[in-house]
C-alpha cells in the first residue's frame, strides 16, 4: 500500500518493487533494484523522511521509521531483516541488518558492518566500519561498547546517558507523569495519519 499524507508522496524508482501487502507512507524514497518484501513497513513521520538506496533488501515484516527530528536513510545494498527495527538512524552501504534485530534514533552504523539477529545498536550510538554486533547482544555509545545481555548493569551505564526521553521524545525523565506526557505528545503527532490517502 503506498499511502500520501501531509503533503508527500512515496517516490519508488520504476526498477524497485514494493509488495501489495508491504506499506510504504509518506516522504520515502527508494532506490533503483531495491525489494520491499511482505509486511514490511515503511513509514516517514510528518517531517520526516525515509531514504533507502539501491539494491537494499528489506524482508518480511521489517519495519522502518523516521520522524521530524530524526530522518532514516539506508545505503546501497543493504539488507534490513525479517521482524527487525530501525528508526530514525543512518545506516551506511553494504550493512546486514539481520532477523529481529533493532537499530534506534541517532544510531550511525558504518560500511559493512553487521547486526546480528536479535542485536541491538542503541540510540545515538556509533558502528565503525565493519563492526558486528553478535547474536542478542548490545552496541551503546560513541565509540559503541558491545555487550551481552546479562551485562546490564554496564549497558545501562552507556544507556542512561543518551537520554531516551529526551532524545527521542523532547521529555525530561525526572518529570512527574513522563508516560502521560509521551503518550500525549505522541498521540497528537501521530494523528495526521487520518488525512492519509492511498
Amino acid at each position: 500500500m503506498i499511502i500520501s499524507y501531509a503533503g508527500h508522496s512515496p517516490a519508488i524508482d520504476a526498477d524497485a518493487w514494493v509488495a501489495p501487502d508491504a506499506t510504504v507512507c509518506g516522504d520515502v524514497v527508494i532506490g533503483a533494484g531495491s525489494r520491499v518484501m511482505h509486511g514490511a513497513r515503511l513509514v516517514a513521520e510528518a517531517g520526516g523522511s525515509i531514504r533507502i538506496g539501491r539494491n537494499c533488501i528489506v524482508l518480511e515484516n521489517a519495519v522502518i521509521r523516521a520522524t521530524a527530528r530524526h530522518p532514516c536513510t539506508i545505503g546501497n545494498y543493504c539488507v534490513v531483516g525479517p521482524n527487525s527495527h530501525v528508526v530514525g538512524a543512518e545506516v551506511a552501504d553494504e550493512v546486514f541488518i539481520a532477523t529481529g534485530a533493532a537499530v534506534f534514533h541517532g544510531a550511525h552504523i558504518e560500511r559493512g558492518s553487521e547486526v546480528r539477529i536479535n542485536g541491538t545498536v542503541h540510540l545515538r550510538t556509533r558502528l565503525e566500519t565493519g563492526t558486528v554486533v553478535p547474536i542478542g547482544w548490545i552496541a551503546v555509545g560513541d565509540p559503541a561498547r558491545i555487550l551481552p545481555p546479562d551485562q546490564h548493569e554496564a549497558i545501562w551505564s552507556q544507556q542512561k546517558p543518551l537520554d531516551f526521553p529526551g532524545f527521542v521524545y523532547g521529555v525530561d525523565r525526572s518529570l512527574p507523569d513522563v508516560m502521560q506526557k509521551i503518550t500525549g505528545s505522541l498521540s497528537a503527532a501521530l494523528g495526521v495519519h487520518r488525512a492519509e490517502s492511498v
